[in-house]
């Protein structure tokens, strides 16, 4: 008599059924196709100012006093060497346009960074202290939100002077407040959790509740927003530029560029295009990786999706 022996079943890879958080995050921010070309476009942005000695093909400040307001290279009158043109001082656009995405970064990170510490450290503070503090600065930041963000990015480097240092400044300033009423609204939602409350019990001191059982909780909204703030702060850099009171001439700035070629925008349009439609594909490739961030840090819309 023979007896059939049954090969065993095939074990699934845990892998495949429980992902690693990075690779469930891909998963979901890849499903938005307008956040991965937001992500392409900012990175070719990244490498370019990471890399702009290597990648320009000329010095941003070299004059080419023969080939002033040269159109780009594919219109007529173009020349090769100056793919883009050049500005009215015969400076090279491309090169200008690639050394100017580090300034422009630059104030956009240092920006963010600047409003969203103090933001967070206010926000958990009026949250955990809802009638000690919260009043206060809850009070304080509506004031800030009822004056228009550009006249008060103004009036702040009005009273500190123009300047890189002080633009950052004044753009964490004007963005301070959104980070403070998210991070109020996000910790004063989980302090009733049943997570909060077990530490609590088991002698969690005031601190750890703050920045190691709350916070990491309520990271997910403050990045999608630290993210679309990004985009503000290279808008709000451009403007002050414009006005003259951002980064001063001739240091290459994408705002500047535009103030300086106002007044040849009939004679030459691509001196003032340029620098706008770079201003504008980076803003909105800035925002479309910020809708993929909120859907995939959101898990109501993972689980919707």
């Amino acid at each position: 008599m023979t007896t059939s022996t049954s090969s065993p079943a095939p074990v699934a890879d845990p892998s495949t059924l429980y992902p690693s958080p990075l690779k469930e995050f891909w998963q979901h921010f890849a499903r938005n196709k307008g956040a991965v070309a937001g992500l392409l476009f900012m990175l070719v942005i990244v490498f370019c100012a990471l890399f702009a000695p290597w990648v320009a093909p000329h010095h941003p400040s070299e004059q080419f006093r023969d080939f002033l307001l040269t159109p780009p290279a594919w219109l007529e009158g173009g020349q090769s060497q100056f793919l883009l043109g050049t500005d009215e001082l015969g400076r090279d656009l491309l090169s200008r346009l690639i050394h100017g995405a580090r300034l422009s970064l630059l104030i956009g990170l240092a920006s963010v960074v600047m409003s969203l510490i103090p933001g967070i450290f206010l926000g958990l503070l009026g949250g955990f202290f809802p009638r000690l503090l919260g009043p206060t600065i809850m009070r304080v930041m509506d004031v800030m939100l009822a004056l228009p963000s550009l006249l008060l990015a103004v009036a702040i480097v009005a009273i500190l002077g123009p300047g890189l240092i002080n633009t950052v400044i004044a753009i964490a300033v004007v963005s301070l407040p959104s980070y403070v009423r998210l991070t109020r609204a996000a910790v004063m939602g989980e302090l009733n959790r049943d997570y909060v409350t077990a530490a609590r019990l088991a002698g969690a001191g005031l601190f750890r509740l703050m920045f190691v059982t709350v916070l990491p909780n309520c990271m997910a909204p403050l990045i999608v927003q630290a993210t679309l703030s990004f985009s503000s702060a290279i808008l709000d850099a451009a403007a002050l530029g414009f006005l003259g009171l951002g980064v001063q001439p001739p240091t290459p700035e994408w705002g500047t560029m535009l103030a300086s070629a106002r007044d040849y925008i009939e004679r030459a349009w691509w001196v003032v295009s340029l620098p706008g439609l770079t201003i504008l594909l980076s803003v909105l490739a800035i925002n479309l990786m910020g809708d993929g961030l909120r859907d995939a840090l959101d898990p109501k819309l993972k689980n919707a999706v």
